[in-house]
């Protein structure tokens, strides 16, 4: 794509070295003063009679006025970011709401509560959380500032506020029944663009994520026969005295190698991968915000269908497509805005990201 062009041309000037690469671009879409600073940290098994879970604490430092402290310590369970991210989605409908990890991890990857899982959903959480952080907008929900500060309890209260269960079955079913309408008159030409591109974008990063997980799989049983291999070597020096400081130096180099591809594999779990999938989840979430988009729309074509063939009650009809109008407008500007800002973010990820993988591979071959 050519809006992706301008990752792939470094200059000739620039510095040869991929960790000068990556400095280049280090710091340059962070804010210049952040006063929210959020960690995850500290998991913890629960086990009661009726289930078991993990907890996590979530662990807040601000500076910000609207808090009545600097910091603030809670715990949180899985449960608990899936409401704000339904609360996130609900008052902001067309902005775009970082992914939280699936509530399964893949098949075959690794088992549900083992440690390597528990971190791994860590680090997302962790992510999820900063990354709403650092959202102009969403950084001043105030259902954020309540998962951010409210004891168990107070939060617990608090969730049993919402909407009850018939008034969310209730916008499901407008929202179905809005989206089998057909699709959208008079949807803006950008719109339409940006739903082209998330298309593709959505089928090229699956295809990466399927290959990357494939380079993984392949580089940990090739290191899984080295590791059999390279004590064989130091057993058949034993019995044979002519050529055994040459089977130990064999023994010796299978070793290195071994643990050079075990931290390309480090490498590979920690940088590539997660970054890859976290993108395949930002693809779902878009095509939702672009359909959501589309619904208001199409909420605001049929009122003027509508007015269009009644004669009587245009007072009524025209407040209600007013009303209507600023909502597509305000929902449009939403969009636009965070959909530059999506672009950008996503850009310097995949550009740090594959840099790192480069790097890496080069201090592979080297060792």
């Amino acid at each position: 794509d050519t809006s992706l062009g301008e990752v792939n041309s470094f200059s000739p000037s620039m510095p040869i070295s991929p960790s000068s690469m990556i400095n280049q671009y280090k710091f340059e879409d962070e804010p210049e003063l952040r006063d929210l600073f959020i960690t995850v940290d500290d998991p913890e098994s629960h086990i009661t009679a009726i289930e078991t879970f993990i907890t996590y604490r979530v662990v807040t430092k601000t500076s910000r006025g609207e808090f009545d402290s600097s910091e603030y310590e809670v715990r949180r369970r899985y449960q608990d970011f899936l409401w704000l991210k339904s609360k996130l989605e609900e008052a902001h409908p067309t902005l775009i709401i970082p992914p939280l990890p699936e509530k399964f991890i893949m098949k075959g990857m690794v088992e549900r509560f083992n440690d390597e899982f528990i971190e791994t959903r860590r680090k997302a959480l962790h992510k999820f959380l900063n990354r709403i952080a650092d959202h102009p907008t969403l950084t001043f929900n105030e259902d954020f500032k309540i998962f951010l500060t409210a004891q168990a309890w107070e939060l617990s209260s608090h969730k049993k506020q919402g909407p009850g269960l018939l008034s969310r079955m209730g916008q499901t079913v407008r929202a179905v029944a809005s989206s089998v309408r057909g699709g959208v008159k008079n949807r803006p030409e950008m719109f339409t663009e940006m739903n082209d591109y998330m298309e593709t974008f959505s089928q090229k990063i699956n295809v990466l994520d399927k290959i990357a997980h494939r380079i993984y799989k392949e580089e940990r049983e090739y290191f899984n026969e080295m590791k059999e291999y390279g004590p064989i070597h130091t057993l058949w020096s034993a019995s044979e005295e002519d050529i055994a400081d040459s089977l130990k130096g064999v023994a010796s180099c299978i070793d290195k190698c071994c643990k050079a591809t075990e931290r390309r594999m480090a490498g590979l779990s920690e940088n590539l991968l997660p970054i890859l999938h976290e993108y395949v989840l930002y693809s779902e979430i878009l095509m939702g915000v672009l359909k959501r988009r589309d619904q208001i729309q199409g909420e605001l074509d049929s009122k003027v269908d509508a007015l269009a063939n009644k004669k009587t009650e245009k007072d009524l009809f025209s407040e209600e497509i007013g009303k209507l109008e600023d909502k597509v407008e305000c929902a449009n500007n939403a969009l636009k805005a965070d959909w530059d800002r999506w672009k950008q973010n996503m850009q310097y990820d995949m550009r740090s990201t594959f840099t790192n993988v480069a790097e890496n591979n080069l201090r592979y071959y080297e060792e």
